[in-house]
C-alpha cells in the first residue's frame, strides 16, 4: 500500500472544525487579506480561494451583504459579482493555464453549499485528467502546490491586471 502525506493540510482540517459563525461575513471584516486567502475586494462583493479547493486555484466570489438566495442578491451585486468572475478567469488563465473551467452556484444545503447562509459563486480551473482514482475511490483531492503559494502568485497577477 502506499502513502500520500499531505501534513500541511492538518491545519485547515482543524481550522475548518473551530470557525463558528459564516465565514463570508467573518473573514472580510478581519482585513487579513492572506491569511484569510481573499485575493480581491470590490465595493460589493470580493474574491476569496477556496481553503478545501476541488482543484488548485478553486476561487469563490461572495457578496459582503449575507445574503443566502441567489434571487436576492441586488443588481449590484450580481453584476460586480460576474465581472470579479471574469477576472478570476483571465487572471487563473495567465497564472495556472487551465484548459477549461467549472463556474456554480450552490443555493441551499442539499445543493452542497458548505454555507448555504451566505451565496458565492465557485470559478473551478480545470484541466485534462485533473480528476483521477484519488477523489473517486479514495475521497482524496491532491493539490501540488500549498495554497498560499497559489495565493501569493495569484493576488501578484492580479494586482498587474489593475492596471491593464
Amino acid at each position: 500500500m502506499e502513502h500520500l502525506f499531505a501534513p500541511w493540510r492538518m491545519a485547515y482540517i482543524k481550522n475548518a472544525k473551530k470557525e463558528a459563525g459564516c465565514i463570508f461575513c467573518l473573514f472580510p471584516a478581519e482585513n487579513d487579506d492572506k491569511k484569510r486567502l481573499i485575493l480581491a475586494r470590490g465595493k460589493k462583493v470580493f474574491v476569496i480561494m477556496n481553503a478545501f479547493p476541488y482543484n488548485p486555484g478553486h476561487l469563490m466570489v461572495a457578496p459582503y451583504r449575507h445574503v443566502g438566495d441567489y434571487e436576492k442578491l441586488q443588481d449590484e451585486e450580481l453584476l460586480e459579482m460576474h465581472k470579479m468572475a471574469a477576472k478570476c478567469i483571465r487572471v487563473l488563465k495567465n497564472v495556472m493555464s487551465p484548459q477549461g473551467f467549472n463556474l456554480g452556484v450552490n443555493i441551499g444545503e442539499i445543493a452542497g453549499a458548505g454555507f448555504a447562509g451566505h451565496v458565492h459563486l465557485h470559478i473551478v480551473p480545470r484541466w485534462a485528467g485533473d480528476t483521477n482514482f484519488m477523489p473517486v475511490t479514495a475521497q482524496v483531492r491532491v493539490l501540488p502546490e500549498a495554497l498560499e503559494e497559489t495565493w501569493v502568485k495569484l493576488k501578484e497577477a492580479w494586482d498587474k491586471a489593475d492596471g491593464e
